[in-house]
C-alpha cells in the first residue's frame, strides 16, 4: 500500500460515526503529526466527548491556507459485502465506510505532512479537522470561532470533500427543523372532545409544500443548481399510539435548502410566520393546540466568484477546470462566512458517499497527494 492508503486503512479501523465520542482518531492523527515534530492543537467541543484538531506547519504569524476534512461518519448500516471498518481493496479500489467521505482526503493530508515538514514554507499550512459534519456541520464552528487565537487570518481554505479533484465554487445552504405539534388526546369515538395533533401537523405539511412551490414559481433562482431554485420538503413525521386514539402529540422535520444569496434562515422564519398564522388563530378560538420549533442543523451556502484568485489557483493545483456548482453541502460555507474564501477539491466521487461498500480509487489518492505537493510547492 501507499503511505496514502495505509493511513487510509487505519483511519478507517476507528469507526468515528457522527454524535459519537471521537477521542480515538483524533489520538491517532495527533501522534502521527508528532511523530514528525507537529504540535496539534485539540479543541473539545461542547459536547464534552467530542473534538476538533488543528495544527500549523509554517510560520503561525504569517496568512496562509487551510486544509480543511473532517474526522466523522455516517453509519455504516445494511448491505456491506465485507465488514465496513476494515479496509480492503477490491481491484483497483479500497472499501470502507469512509473511504471517500472523507477519510481519503485526511489521508493524503497526513501522508503529505512529512513533506510539509521538509518544505521551506513562506506561509503557512493549516490542517483544520472537524466532528459532526455529517449532522449539520456541528464541530467546524466551534474550530472557525478560535481561528483567531491559533493562526493569522487564513488567506483561503480548501475543503477536501469528493469533487472528482475538480474544484467547486458553488453549494447551496440549509437549515433543518423540527416542527412538534401538540393537541389534547382522546377517545376516537369523540374526537369533538380532543385536538388532533396529527391532522393539524398534516395542514402544516401543506405549509411546507406550499412555501416550496413559491420558491419553485417565483424564485430567486441560480442557473447553476437543479433545481434552480430554493426548495424545501418534510422528510420525518411521527405520531399517534394508535386509531381509536386521538393523537396529542405530531414531530414534523424538514429541511430547505436555499440558493446562493439567500440566508437559509429567511426561509426557517417565514415558514415559522405562515405556521404562526394557521395556529394563532386556533389558540384565539379555544383549541388547545401549540407549535414548538427547533432549528436541527444550519449552514450558509458556498458562493465563489468565478473571477475570485482562489478559483485560479485551485485549477492550477488540481490540473482540472472548475465546476459551477454541487448539489451537497460542506463546511466551505461556514469558512466562507468567517471572511475566508473558499473552494471545494478532493479526491473521489461524491456517488459512493454514504452508500455500502463506499470505496475510492487507489488512483483518486495518487492525484490528491499530487494536488498537495503542488500546494506545498505554492506556499514555499
Amino acid at each position: 500500500m501507499s503511505d496514502a492508503a495505509a493511513l487510509l486503512s487505519a483511519l478507517v479501523a476507528i469507526p468515528s460515526v457522527c454524535r459519537t465520542p471521537n477521542g480515538a482518531i483524533v489520538a491517532l492523527v495527533r501522534d502521527h503529526l508528532a511523530r514528525h515534530g507537529v504540535e496539534a492543537a485539540i479543541l473539545p467541543g461542547p459536547e464534552g466527548d467530542r473534538a476538533n484538531l488543528f495544527a500549523t506547519i509554517g510560520p503561525r504569524d504569517v496568512p496562509g491556507i487551510v486544509l480543511s476534512g473532517h474526522l466523522d461518519v455516517v453509519p455504516a448500516g445494511e448491505g456491506w459485502t465485507g465488514d465496513p471498518f476494515a479496509l480492503r481493496q477490491v481491484g483497483d479500489r479500497l472499501v470502507g465506510r469512509g473511504a471517500v467521505d472523507m477519510k481519503g482526503f485526511v489521508a493524503c493530508l497526513l501522508a503529505l505532512v512529512p513533506e510539509m515538514v521538509r518544505a521551506p514554507l513562506a506561509r503557512p499550512i493549516h490542517l483544520a479537522l472537524s466532528y459532526d459534519e455529517e449532522v449539520g456541520c456541528v464541530g467546524v464552528r466551534h474550530m472557525i470561532a478560535r481561528l483567531p487565537e491559533l493562526c493569522a487570518t487564513p488567506t483561503a481554505c480548501l475543503v477536501g470533500e469528493p469533487s472528482e479533484m475538480r474544484p467547486v465554487l458553488r453549494h447551496k445552504g440549509k437549515v433543518a427543523g423540527r416542527l412538534t405539534v401538540r393537541g389534547r388526546a382522546g377517545h376516537s369515538s369523540r374526537p369533538d372532545l380532543a385536538d388532533n395533533a396529527v391532522h393539524l401537523a398534516a395542514d402544516l405539511v401543506g405549509l411546507v409544500r406550499g412555501l416550496h412551490e413559491d420558491f419553485v414559481a417565483r424564485g430567486p433562482f441560480h442557473d447553476m443548481f437543479t433545481p434552480a431554485s430554493s426548495t424545501l420538503q418534510v422528510g420525518v413525521i411521527a405520531g399517534g399510539t394508535g386509531v381509536n386514539v386521538v393523537p396529542d402529540t405530531c414531530r414534523i422535520d424538514w429541511e430547505a435548502r436555499a440558493v446562493p444569496g439567500t440566508d437559509p434562515m429567511t426561509i426557517h422564519d417565514a415558514l415559522l410566520a405562515r405556521v404562526a398564522g394557521l395556529v394563532d388563530p386556533l389558540r384565539a378560538a379555544g383549541r388547545e393546540v401549540a407549535v414548538e420549533s427547533e432549528v436541527l442543523s444550519a449552514y450558509p451556502a458556498l458562493d465563489l466568484p468565478d473571477d475570485a484568485p482562489l478559483r485560479s489557483l485551485a485549477e492550477a493545483w488540481s490540473g482540472h477546470a472548475a465546476l459551477g456548482a454541487v448539489s451537497y453541502g460542506t463546511e466551505a460555507g461556514l469558512f466562507q462566512a468567517a471572511g475566508i474564501p473558499s473552494i471545494i477539491c478532493g479526491p473521489g466521487r461524491i456517488a459512493e458517499a454514504h452508500r455500502p461498500d463506499e470505496s475510492i480509487g487507489l488512483a483518486d489518492l495518487d492525484e490528491c497527494c499530487a494536488m498537495l505537493r503542488r500546494v506545498i510547492a505554492q506556499q514555499s
